[in-house]
């Protein structure tokens, strides 16, 4: 059996990115049209000179004219009809291999059964055809944001999420890595613990930490007094700090501020994250949650390991009421 060549970094070249667009009004409700406007600002961003051909995936009828109008003037972006329950294209979408020949599909089960929404277990399957990029299926559920990649066969997860009966119940570590190498050419695996408190992903590695350069590993510090996740963030950052990736290597860390305490309407934490950064071509787009300091370093600290694209941050705030950010709406296409 030919072994399976490992998911690309996400800072190699694209020759496209899919986005996904707030579609459903029910889901949305009052935060709707703010989200639109972040996703909107998302998009011509992705879109300037040199940089990305941009999909943008509609998930609902009534959506797609004002779509359409809104990026008539902007090349580079294919507005593209579809159906999907709700925007987080990087867990429902398939993942892509080198150059995009073929790409590995999952089953999705709504993060453990908590979100089962129409359409979703659809996504991967659109993705392909519209990509004309064939698939290759895998019978586990998983979702792309539940791992990172250094483009060599070394994969990032978290036990909380990988390990958690409500995805595949007989999953010991031994199991998840044999299927990783089996499905998008893991040759090793980084095991973290937690991701952050009411993650509804049941913590997703792409809050917590990321591959920003082959044996660099970007990752949170505490910001401000009230950060709920200041434990979560030291266990990762001392878990990181011991390892070593698929070659051997020892990680190098890039400790950047979170966006500190963010909550909901009842003051409970909510899991605003910087990691959610997209790596794009000439650009990484960076979500901010208010605190201007904490975002101005985080760009800072990014532009030392990407010298050569300029970091944009940009409001995430009512993408985040859905439960994600940037990261988590978008999934590449490898050139």
């Amino acid at each position: 059996m030919t072994p399976t060549a490992p998911v690309p970094a996400e800072w190699s070249p694209h020759r496209a990115m899919w986005v996904g667009w707030p579609s459903h009004a029910e889901l949305w409700e009052e935060n709707l049209e703010p989200a639109q406007a972040e996703v909107e600002a998302l998009v011509r961003a992705l879109a300037g000179p040199g940089r990305e051909r941009v999909k943008l995936l509609v998930g609902k009828p009534e959506a797609l004219a004002d779509a359409r109008a809104r990026f008539a003037e902007v090349d580079g972006v294919e507005v593209i009809d579809g159906r999907f329950g709700d925007i987080w294209l990087r867990d429902t979408g398939p993942i892509f291999g080198p150059g995009s020949a073929r790409a590995a599909a999952f089953r999705f089960n709504g993060w453990g059964g908590k979100y089962e929404l129409e359409h979703d277990d659809t996504v991967a399957a659109q993705i392909g055809a519209a990509s004309g990029t064939p698939l290759d299926r895998h019978d586990v559920v998983l979702e792309g944001g539940a791992l990172d990649h250094d483009g060599a066969g070394t994969i990032l997860t978290t036990r909380q999420c990988l390990l958690n009966p409500n995805r595949n119940p007989d999953w010991t570590e031994a199991r998840a890595e044999a299927a990783l190498a089996a499905s998008l050419g893991a040759r090793k695996v980084l095991w973290l613990g937690d991701g952050l408190l009411n993650d509804h992903t049941d913590g997703h590695v792409d809050n917590l930490a990321r591959f920003v350069a082959p044996g660099v590993v970007a990752h949170p510090v505490s910001w401000g007094g009230r950060d709920a996740n200041d434990a979560v963030y030291a266990e990762a950052a001392r878990a990181l700090s011991a390892m070593t990736d698929a070659g051997g290597r020892a990680l190098k860390l890039l400790p950047l501020p979170s966006p500190g305490f963010v909550g909901d309407e009842d003051e409970r934490p909510v899991p605003a994250s910087h990691m959610n950064f997209l790596i794009a071509n000439g650009a990484v787009i960076v979500p901010t949650y208010g605190d201007q300091t904490a975002a101005r370093l985080v760009c800072e600290g990014l532009k030392t390991v990407f010298p050569d694209r300029e970091i944009i941050p940009l409001p995430s705030i009512a993408i985040l009421s859905g439960g994600g950010s940037f990261h988590c709406i978008s999934q590449q296409e490898p050139a």
